[in-house]
């Protein structure tokens, strides 16, 4: 049999939509995919993808080929995940998937101690806004919200809730207004999020949905849209945690709230690896620990 890898080529093309994508979720160079594709297609004699609008489509026999090389990246991550199980030692390394704003900013902190405790075992986080594979290893811990996701064989356990709540920056509040009632958004520009609504905007209390005249900041990074309300372009919906960071930012409507749960989840199997379980359960014990942070923005404890 020729080099297996090739048909995991073939399954990145078809996951990610085109040999760029490809490319840059396999870590190789654009070229690199190409002539590993057309090896396999000559291998073949015929196709396995056409050009269509701009993206890779699998022909028929692409499709039976992505199918085999699915189950067979599912047989090695097995494989992979049941050599992590055996492994009782307090040594290697932990992969943990986190989003940017939890990843760049609480995770590292929340970490130092588990390092000092157990300097065997090395930390990667690794930041991504879409749920990490763990089925495929894509991470060994995995911090997602509101609920473990749809994977099968996933153990979760809900870590913290996130408060948020309708915040401003002070001058733009002075130029125009403060709101007294909900109703009164609809007068107000909006710092929106560009990647769905982390936390739910106000209602009435008949519970219509209030518009604001006009969204003028968006963004999908937790870092930019507190720097979008900080800057002055609307009233948005943030974290009490961030919002606290940015002294120029000012609570309105404080009867209004929102919030998001945040869960720790790892593939049962790599669960019961000794320092997977060790740094799940310090996670999980730093969020408790960290309670008043996450959910009413006070000093965190780390």
């Amino acid at each position: 049999m020729e080099d297996w890898s090739d048909y995991l080529v073939c399954l990145a093309i078809a996951e990610a939509g085109s040999l760029t994508a490809a490319a840059h979720q396999l870590g190789v160079s654009q070229p690199t995919v190409t002539r590993r594709l057309q090896a396999l297609e000559q291998r073949f004699g015929e196709p396995l993808f056409e050009r269509e609008n701009g993206q890779s489509q699998l022909t028929q026999l692409g499709q039976k080929v992505v199918a085999h090389a699915s189950r067979m990246r599912e047989e090695a991550s097995a494989i992979e995940r049941a050599v992590v199980a055996q492994d009782q030692s307090l040594s290697g390394l932990v992969v943990i998937s986190a989003s940017e704003g939890i990843g760049a900013d609480w995770l590292p902190r929340a970490l130092a101690s588990f390092h000092h405790k157990n300097p065997g075992i090395g930390i990667e986080i690794s930041i991504k806004n879409h749920p990490a594979n763990l089925a495929d290893r894509e991470a060994d811990i995995a911090l997602r919200w509101n609920g473990p996701g749809s994977q099968q064989s996933l153990i979760g356990r809900r870590g913290t809730t996130v408060g948020a709540g309708l915040y401003a920056s002070k001058a733009y509040l002075e130029k125009k207004g403060y709101p007294a009632q909900v109703e009164e958004l609809a007068d107000h520009t909006c710092v929106g999020w560009s990647m769905g609504d982390y936390f739910g905007w106000p209602s009435t209390q008949e519970g219509s949905p209030v518009v604001p005249s006009h969204i003028a900041f968006r963004a999908s990074s937790p870092a930019t849209h507190v720097r979008g309300l900080e800057a002055g372009y609307g009233i948005g919906v943030t974290s009490h945690r961030l919002a606290r960071q940015h002294h120029q930012l000012e609570r309105i409507l404080p009867d209004f709230s929102s919030s998001l749960d945040l869960w720790v989840v790892a593939h049962e199997t790599v669960r019961k690896s000794a320092r997977i379980r060790a740094a799940f359960d310090h996670i999980i014990d730093q969020m408790t620990a960290d309670t008043a942070y996450f959910t009413r923005g006070e000093a965190s404890v780390l």
